[in-house]
């Protein structure tokens, strides 16, 4: 878990050390050139940086040790703060750009000097792909060791800091090649339609990718499932068990970023001691913390199926 942490944490940093110098430069040539697609840039970049901050709290509140109010740990508070950042995305960014686009195509500005404009768009391409390179290597290491391809494992991780630093790096190498097409367009038509276009279809792709993570951390605060994989291979670590007869339910629920939570009813063979089926509780318990590294929590209850007579 620790090290999962610190890897996120390192990926973490890195996107929002690119996003905070990005933002100044799309500022400044956004400023010099008058587009509303630049501008738009730079509200994207800002709200990213917001969104990195947000999600180093995110990252280091998760890591906080168990304690007497919060048996479980504080993991969900790593889905709270990671839903915020999503949150500051869809007001900073997206809000933004959408509104912004709009003023340009109803009321029109006349478009300076593009050239600081375009150098930023491409440095920023470059500085956005290497820190997209960093989150999307940590997600192909993270799916080789689960046996799932990267992006089965995208879509079902825990590990909200790197979802979003993934999504949102996506975003940003998108929203550059817009914000280019942007520029491109007005410049050749002359017609600041283009530019305000292009910042208002940034607002959207960031509306999306917004509203993507909040339900995704909504879910995850909620109290959500492990992946249906991951069930199916406690369940058979349980069945597996000699002493136990049948595994009559199993409920799972991820406690944090990577942290699952295991209960279940077990009906024990009839045959089976007392003292039996305390060491069976005991050795399911530590060959399912041994299988899935990211089981915390194991709670079995000896429950009788029933039998007809």
């Amino acid at each position: 878990m620790e090290e999962k942490s610190g890897e996120s944490l390192g990926t973490v940093l890195v996107a929002g050390a690119a996003n905070l110098t990005i933002a100044l430069a799309k500022l400044i040539a956004g400023l010099i050139g008058g587009s509303a697609a630049m501008l738009s840039e730079a509200a994207h970049s800002a709200a990213d940086t917001v969104t990195e901050l947000l999600l180093l709290v995110s990252v280091r509140r998760s890591d906080k040790p168990a304690d007497r109010r919060h048996p479980f740990g504080h993991g969900k508070a790593g889905f709270f703060w990671a839903m915020m950042a999503a949150v500051a995305t869809l007001v900073g960014g997206a809000g933004f750009s959408i509104t912004h686009g709009l003023h340009e195509i109803g009321h029109g500005e006349e478009l300076a000097n593009l050239t600081p404009s375009y150098i930023v768009l491409a440095v920023s391409f470059v500085i956005e792909g290497i820190s997209f390179a960093k989150a999307f290597s940590q997600l192909r290491g993270e799916a080789g060791r689960h046996g799932v391809s990267p992006l089965r494992l995208v879509r079902l991780t825990s590990d909200t800091a790197l979802k979003a630093v993934l999504f949102e790096d996506a975003a940003a190498l998108a929203g550059l090649l817009i914000a280019g097409g942007g520029l491109l367009g007005s410049q050749l038509t002359g017609s600041a339609l283009w530019d305000g276009a292009a910042s208002v279809a940034i607002g959207l792709l960031l509306l999306a990718v917004a509203l993507t993570l909040i339900q995704s951390n909504m879910s995850l605060l909620i109290g959500q499932a492990a992946p249906q994989q991951l069930e199916t291979g406690i369940r058979a670590v349980l069945a597996g068990q000699p002493e136990v007869e049948n595994v009559v339910e199993l409920l799972t629920m991820m406690i944090g970023p990577g942290a699952i939570l295991v209960a279940a009813k077990i009906d024990f063979r009839d045959e089976a001691s007392a003292a039996g089926v305390e060491r069976a509780c005991e050795e399911v318990d530590r060959r399912l913390r041994d299988t899935f590294p990211g089981v915390r929590q194991v709670f079995l209850d000896p429950t009788p199926t029933r039998r007809r007579l």
